[in-house]
């Protein structure tokens, strides 16, 4: 049963492969008009609702010229797709995302944030809330108890710092803004300095920034997006060997964010070089410093607090229920048997752990495309298997496999570990 379905996924490699850029430029945008449309329909979530309507027609429009395109002559490819690229973003990023703000629809993290910020100024730390002894400590009033919590790393709150100095209704204040803004610029000096031929550099800008797997999460809140930009300039720096740039671009997103974690600890694994034996240990360096800067005097000053906020709730072990909980298989079988949720994560963290750690003993030293490959496996896994997640956190591995076949000359090393695993 396998090898039919093996040799069917190849077949649509080949057929997908042998189009032009532009024709799927054409699919993906009609197809991405389709999603946008799905969510104005279904969302109960006002801010994402309110994107599916105002990003739908721009990016059918966009899919129509990329169509009506495929008369240019092949040297003119590329202009048209970075024309459409740029113009998408305007209309289906931008534009969304005034809008948004505007009328002040967000997700719940651009509450948070901003909130974390002025706690920061206000009281030196953004963990106030907390459970403990079977009640939850210093609650937001009139707040969800979910929205108590601050799951982040304390530089996330830099977003925020904007709402907490301004203390008004400025639109100019709203995180999404500065969030948005720290995404397009790193990611546009990221991709002018990967190596990697203009068709594929269209590819990395359309799934990170101008399709829904970007344009959703930037103009409703996805403070995601800056972490994922941080992560494809280390990834670019490590595939230039410019450690000092990988481990300062990791370093920050590290420090703002978990999810993070892996891929600097990853960049460990493949930060050498020839004229350079230590070149890891200058990743590690920065790395450290920054995270150990920032974030260890939280750490310190209240332990509990922060490993309520920053690991226990997030993993829904903090005994309050998370709008996060997606209906992946983790959290059905947490809802089926409660006790899953404590052991699902632990179990995929050891198993995954073991083929990571095989797979790598066999194809020492590993390659930035390997690496790559592997996180998109790995995290895919942790995500299903947590308690409570996002299924929009699947845009982590959906970029890394794509990084992943764009640094690397090797063929598809997401699918090979994943035939291991």
């Amino acid at each position: 049963m396998s090898e039919p379905l093996t040799g069917r996924r190849y077949r649509l490699r080949l057929w997908w492969s042998s189009l032009r850029g532009i024709t799927t430029d054409a699919l993906l945008y009609a197809l991405a008009a389709v999603f946008a449309l799905g969510i104005g329909l279904t969302s109960t979530a006002n801010a994402q609702w309110h994107w599916g309507y105002l990003a739908a027609i721009p990016y059918a429009v966009a899919a129509v010229a990329a169509a009506a395109s495929l008369k240019v002559a092949p040297r003119h490819e590329t202009r048209v797709r970075v024309v459409l690229v740029v113009l998408v973003i305007a209309t289906a990023v931008v534009a969304p995302l005034a809008m948004e703000v505007r009328w002040r629809t967000e997700q719940p993290e651009v509450t948070v944030i901003q909130r974390g910020a002025t706690d920061i100024a206000t009281n030196g730390t953004p963990y106030q809330s907390y459970w403990r002894d079977g009640r939850l400590v210093d609650p937001v009033p009139h707040e969800p108890a979910y929205e108590s919590f601050f799951p982040y790393f304390p530089t996330m709150t830099i977003f925020g710092a904007p709402a907490a100095e301004v203390k008004s209704s400025s639109p100019l204040s709203d995180a999404r803004i500065w969030m948005t803004l720290m995404t397009l610029l790193t990611s546009a000096f990221a991709l002018r300095w990967l190596r990697a031929p203009r068709s594929r550099k269209i590819r990395v800008a359309q799934f990170l920034i101008a399709l829904p797997t970007g344009a959703l999460f930037l103009a409703t809140g996805g403070d995601d997006m800056p972490i994922l930009a941080l992560i494809l300039l280390g990834v670019v720096a490590l595939q230039r060997r410019a450690n000092h740039v990988a481990g300062v671009s990791l370093g920050l997103a590290a420090a703002m964010k978990l999810t993070a974690w892996p891929v600097a600890l990853g960049a460990l694994l493949v930060a050498h070089h020839h004229s350079e034996r230590r070149a890891w240990r200058i990743v590690a360096l920065w790395v450290t410093a920054i995270v150990g800067v920032t974030v260890v005097p939280f750490v310190l000053s209240d332990p509990f607090a922060f490993l309520s906020n920053v690991v226990a709730f997030p993993l829904g072990l903090a005994h309050v229920a998370s709008p996060a909980a997606s209906p992946l298989p983790g959290h059905l079988l947490t809802d089926l048997w409660a006790p899953a949720g404590h052991l699902l994560t632990p179990l995929t963290l050891l198993v995954g752990g073991y083929f990571t750690a095989s797979y790598a003993k066999r194809h020492w030293p590993l390659s930035l495309g390997q690496l790559l490959g592997i996180l998109a496996v790995f995290s895919t896994a942790l995500i299903c298997a947590a308690s409570a997640t996002r299924v929009g956190y699947l845009i982590y591995p959906l970029n890394f496999a794509l990084w992943s076949s764009v640094v690397s000359d090797a063929p598809a090393p997401a699918r090979e570990f994943a035939a291991v695993a």
